[in-house]
């Protein structure tokens, strides 16, 4: 392919141009568009630019011939994942959408991991110029994810979640142990590492990063010879894994949690059908970008949380 003259239309307003080289040359390594940035071999309005240079409306963007790697075709979600994203669009107008994500499918693919979310989504959706993704969620965790469709959209959104409290983003979590009615926060620092596996585990720690969540009581229940606790929390800040470290770090591990929880008890929590992750992002409340009242949004429980949740209670009653 020759040089690539292209216009920057308006809904790439405010990216910046390695993002912008990134999204269009697929298969080129990153260090391999770093490089042609650097030589200024990519030229913006005839001048060379900085990767953080960001793009501004009638831009014409310079890309010289790159050789494509030959990659792999993209892999096509199936059928029953396609109808359950479609039938689970929660809430959506001309900026972002929420999508209710099933635990289990990754936000994003990599690592490993052919397809995800935000890839599933653009080939449902070819007609998008734009999907990004606004934030993230672990694979475990099912719930409210923010896809933006504009770039204005998705800088606003985004500005919101560095603002502590703009956002709320409300979980709900079974944890082990009876919580106390008392503790309705945890404020306890977090600093992530890699594991030698190439994993990432996150621990309390003086020197990590300030970490802030709110917990309230839903319900309680007892299993000879144990007790569970239904919550909900509300991470005032974003930390990898917040609420699962937090909760761990109190005494109060969540079902399910393979990474920060108790191996035995949730091998025997399984019998009442929790065989996931017990962590859903139940609601989030976004301040309108236009003004006026809040965008409230919720995602209904997967069925087997309700299930795990009804034989539980079943329990409660013999």
């Amino acid at each position: 392919m020759g040089v690539q003259f292209i216009e920057v239309e308006d809904h790439f307003i405010g990216q910046r141009i390695d993002n912008f080289l990134l999204a269009r040359l697929k298969g080129v390594p990153k260090s391999r568009v770093y490089k042609v940035l650097r030589k200024g071999e990519v030229r913006v309005n005839k001048s060379r630019v900085k990767p953080e240079y960001r793009l501004r409306s009638g831009d014409i963007v310079r890309v010289p011939p790159i050789t494509v790697s030959t990659t792999k075709p993209l892999v096509a979600p199936s059928q029953s994942l396609s109808r359950y994203l479609l039938d689970n669009i929660l809430f959506e107008n001309d900026g972002f959408l929420v999508v209710n994500k099933p635990s289990g499918l990754a936000v994003h693919g990599g690592s490993g991991v052919s397809l995800g979310l935000i890839e599933a989504l653009r080939q449902l959706r070819p007609e998008q110029k734009m999907l990004e993704l606004v934030h993230r969620l672990d694979r475990e965790t099912s719930g409210c994810v923010m896809i933006a469709k504009k770039r204005s959209a998705l800088k606003y959104l985004q500005d919101l979640l560095r603002e502590k409290d703009r956002i709320e983003k409300t979980y709900q979590a079974l944890v082990l142990g009876r919580w106390p009615k008392r503790r309705h926060q945890v404020d306890a620092p977090l600093r992530k590492s890699e594991e030698q596996n190439g994993g990432r585990v996150v621990r309390v720690k003086s020197d990590g990063k300030p970490s802030l969540t709110r917990f309230s009581v839903v319900e309680s229940f007892h299993v000879e010879p144990h007790s569970l606790t239904l919550v909900q929390a509300v991470p005032v800040t974003g930390r990898t894994h917040q609420i699962r470290v937090h909760a761990q770090y109190v005494g109060h591990s969540l079902v399910g949690d393979e990474k920060y929880g108790d191996d035995e008890l949730n091998k025997l929590f399984k019998s009442y059908g929790v065989n996931r992750l017990f962590l859903h992002a139940m609601s989030l409340r976004i301040p309108c970008m236009e003004g006026g009242d809040d965008i409230v949004v919720n995602a209904p429980l997967e069925s087997s949380l309700n299930r795990a949740l009804e034989s539980l209670r079943r329990i409660q009653v013999q």
